[in-house]
This record gives C-alpha cells, structure tokens and sequence, in this order.
C-alpha cells in the first residue's frame, strides 16, 4: 500500500482531488474525513494543510504529496518535485505602495524561506517580517515597509493599496513531490503514470480532418501530433483522412490555418485520459 498526501483546503485542494478521480482514484464525499483507503488501488489518502504536505513526504512518512511549487520550497525540506500538474498557478512577488529597493527594508511575508534564499541569491540584507498569512495589512500597520506574497489576480493587493514591483521572485503550480532518493514504487509509477494522463488530456485535443493529398505535407506541418499524425486514404481518389493531437489553446488558429492550406470536414474531439 502507498500513502499519498493531498491538500485539505484552500485553491488547491478540489483540483488536487478532482485529478485523482479523473485518473480512477476514489476521493472522499465528506471535507471533514481526514483519511480514505481506496481498496482497488491499494492506496491510502491523507487529507493535510497543503504547507505541511511537504514535510510529511520530506519525512518518509508518505510516498508521494500534492502541494504548490511554492510551498515545497518555502518548506526548505528534502522533498522534489517530480510532476506539474498545470493548475493553480501564481506568482511570488514584492508589493509596496512605491517600488523601492531592497537593502535594509522590512519584508512581511508568509513564506519567509522563499524570501530568504532570494535575499542570500542576490547579496541584499533586508529583515524579513514572519506572518502566517494575511500580510497586506502590515504595511500600513507599520510592520514591514513591503510585502512578499503569492499573486493570483492582484485585486487583494489593490485593495490593500500595494502594487506590484521589481522580478518575479518564483512561478508556482500544483506539483507531485517525493521525497529526495526515494525509491519508486509500482505503484507510484502507477499513479504518475495516470495523473499525467490527465494532465495531457486536459491540455490537448484530437482533431480530425481531410485534406487533398497535394496538400498533406503542408497540413501535417501545422498538425504534427505527439509522435506523428495518422494518416487513411480516404474512397476519395486523391485525398487523405488525418487525425493528430494538437493543444487545445491553439486549436481554433490551428483549424483556421489547416482550412486555408485546404482541408475540410475539420473535427475536434475531448480527450478524457491518455498514455504517452
């Protein structure tokens, strides 16, 4: 049996459960359970504060956690990241009612680890102010002379009259972790196996289209798929039928440019899961 942690609040926590069970993982019907066993899969789920999710892998304790980017490596703990999974997505970044310089100011911030190793990367000595979230108030509360925090939308900041300044400290996204030099189960293989199934699911789609087979160079450039695109004769002398993966961000421009090198009966289909 492999032991996997999964956030139990907060931005993370429905997509972290709802890729599980789009990979055939039970997930549990009631937010207050702290644990489920998934019987079929041999798996046990710990449902835990998505900041400590890091530690309990870090520690051997679990085999494998959802957490953000940002959270792993606030954590300072010898867990890696071994899977993107392309939701939750932020920034980490420096607010102030001014932009200002670093060098002697007082940084409040939730993840005093991240601003640390950006202090010590760049040479700069500044004090950073520990909170445990909420820190748009700090400045003008006098605590701190600027903040460093997660950066979704912006609209808390605005409201707290900061705005953003100076380099994206981190980029951040829900990720699978481990622990450093753990062995990997079958069963873990498993499991990434199948949330990276739905990872690339939910980032392409299939289409399908005809195209004149003097044309089939130029519409196979645009539609390339992963390995390469299959390609049918069609009962139609001199036109072939043609299906490929392409990303679903760019499908409407892809069909656009596939019409105009001249194919026709152009389809798009969801895909639900894959292995690649």
């Amino acid at each position: 049996m492999i032991k996997v942690a999964v956030p139990n609040k907060g931005s993370l926590a429905e997509s972290a459960a709802l890729v599980l069970k789009e990979a055939g993982y039970r997930q549990r019907s009631d937010a207050r359970d702290l644990t489920l066993f998934d019987p079929e899969n041999d798996i046990e789920f710990y449902y835990l504060r998505p900041r400590d999710i890091a530690v309990y892998v870090g520690s051997g304790e679990l085999d494998i956690g959802i957490t953000g980017r940002d959270l792993l490596l606030d954590s300072g703990v010898t867990a890696k990241e071994i899977l993107p999974l392309d939701f939750g997505r932020s920034t980490f970044r420096f607010a102030a009612r001014e932009e200002m310089q670093l060098s002697g100011k007082r940084i409040a911030t939730a993840y005093p680890g991240l601003v640390e190793q950006y202090l010590a990367k760049n040479q700069i000595e500044a004090t950073v102010v520990r909170l445990d979230g909420a820190v748009e108030s700090s400045v003008r509360l006098g605590v701190a002379d600027l903040i460093a925090d997660v950066v979704s939308t912006g609209g808390t900041l605005r409201q707290a009259g900061l705005r953003i300044f100076g380099e994206v400290i981190l980029e951040s996204e829900a990720v699978v972790i481990e622990r450093e030099g753990a062995h990997r189960s079958q069963q873990v293989e498993t499991l990434l196996r199948r949330i990276n199934g739905v990872v690339i699911a939910r980032q392409y789609v299939l289409v399908d289209y005809d195209v004149e087979t003097k044309n089939l160079s130029a519409a196979t450039a645009l539609t390339p798929g992963i390995e390469s695109p299959t390609i049918s004769p069609l009962q139609k002398e001199g036109w072939s039928a043609v299906r490929a993966m392409v990303k679903s961000k760019e499908v409407n421009k892809i069909m656009d440019d596939l019409y105009a090198v001249g194919a026709r009966g152009i389809l798009v289909t969801d895909i639900h899961a894959s292995r690649l």
